[in-house]
């Protein structure tokens, strides 16, 4: 009750993060919008349920767990969700919103452990049922067969609990690294489009020299062809002036 209380409480203060991130980053993405308002509606249901959950026991606390099992995987998902779309925007806004998700997350893990500790509590409730019943009609007929197979089935469970609990391990880690791969995907994309920007730049360089050396070899023709006339000039004046002279 306490731990469901205290996380209703971190989801108040989570359920005010949208114009705070808004404030601190100023334009933020509205696919991340979408996905926060339905983890805050969705977290707020789930600390709802945890509350009702401890006041029930039987099989109307284990239906209500299952809804909150499920709940607990549609949060899962939105904050993969965030985690993903917050990673894909820039820098500035990444690292407030990720920030922010850092919190969800460690919201969502508290949540996680409070299912537990209902669940375990409705597992413990119902093996003592179980053993008491069996207990009260044959206490005197237990027998080192029946013994044996309770610890059995007490060792598969654990076994099953252990494998699941691996798979989950492989699969954040599988996630985690996804998650990195389209990080450095991200960058090596910005390296690209600077680079492009560059080569962009050096093309223009490239057309303004071209059109100043085009500008200079016309001069030069022209300076050409002013020369040539002068020169023509000249000689002709020389020869009119020995043509009179020899006269």
């Amino acid at each position: 009750m306490g731990e469901a209380r205290r996380g209703e409480a971190r989801r108040g203060e989570a359920r005010l993060s949208p114009s705070s991130v808004r404030f601190a980053a100023g334009e933020m993405s509205e696919v991340f919008e979408g996905y926060e308002r339905q983890y805050c509606e969705l977290s707020a249901g789930l600390s709802k349920k945890c509350t009702s959950a401890s006041l029930l026991d039987g099989e109307q606390k284990k239906q209500k767990l299952s809804e909150i099992t499920a709940g607990l995987e549609q949060a899962e998902s939105l904050i993969r969700k965030m985690d993903l779309e917050a990673r894909s925007l820039q820098p500035n806004v990444k690292a407030v919103l990720l920030a922010k998700l850092r919190e969800y997350k460690s919201d969502l893990n508290n949540l996680k452990s409070e299912v537990k500790r209902l669940a375990s509590n409705n597992l413990n409730q119902a093996a003592r049922d179980e053993l008491l019943e069996s207990g009260m009609a044959d206490a005197a007929t237990v027998s080192a067969d029946q013994k044996t197979r309770l610890l059995m089935s007490t060792e598969r469970l654990n076994k099953t609990g252990d494998r699941v609990r691996d798979s989950r391990r492989t699969m954040l880690e599988t996630e985690e690294l996804g998650v990195s791969i389209l990080q450095d995907l991200n960058q090596q994309r910005q390296s690209l489009l600077h680079a492009h920007g560059t080569l962009h730049g050096v093309d223009d360089n490239i057309g303004k020299s071209k059109k100043i050396m085009t500008n200079m070899s016309r001069r030069m023709s022209r300076n050409k062809y002013i020369i040539g006339c002068i020169v023509l000039v000249l000689v002709l004046a020389i020869i009119l002036i020995l043509y009179f002279k020899l006269k």
